[in-house]
């Protein structure tokens, strides 16, 4: 279902949550918490992060202004899935509209995955991070 996403993430790492709604899956939001055997934070977190799982659909405004919001607190080598409803579901979000904004944000996305049954992931990553991995 969703073990790309999930393999990305690892025992003891901070995982904030942002765009959390009523569609978000839970399946997947449960297997993070497993593996990384912390809860999910929310948006009013002080921690510094190791990742951010943004839930973002068409409707929810400007992507560049969500994708900044969720680079505040990232640790310097951190990742930001970007979780959008599939293509042909309510809310979907163009993979174009992503590729301009993750720039223009200060990210670069390195993957798209299957995250769920109605949601894919991309993998957000600042260019210098990128380039040292």
């Amino acid at each position: 279902m969703s073990g790309n996403l999930l393999a990305g993430f690892e025992t003891g790492q901070l995982v904030q949550e942002l765009g959390y709604d009523d569609d978000c899956d839970e399946a997947l939001r449960a297997g993070i918490v497993k593996i990384t055997g912390e809860e999910l934070l929310d948006e009013d977190t002080d921690e510094v992060v190791d990742a951010v799982l943004l839930w973002f659909r068409d409707e929810d405004g400007d992507l560049v202004d969500a994708l900044v919001d969720a680079i505040t607190p990232l640790a310097d080598h951190g990742t930001v899935w970007l979780l959008t409803p599939k293509p042909g579901r309510a809310g979907h979000v163009e993979p174009a509209d992503v590729a301009e904004a993750a720039p223009t944000a200060g990210l670069q996305p390195t993957s798209t995955v299957n995250a769920a049954s109605e949601w894919q992931g991309t993998r957000l990553v600042s260019p210098r991070a990128a380039r040292s991995k």
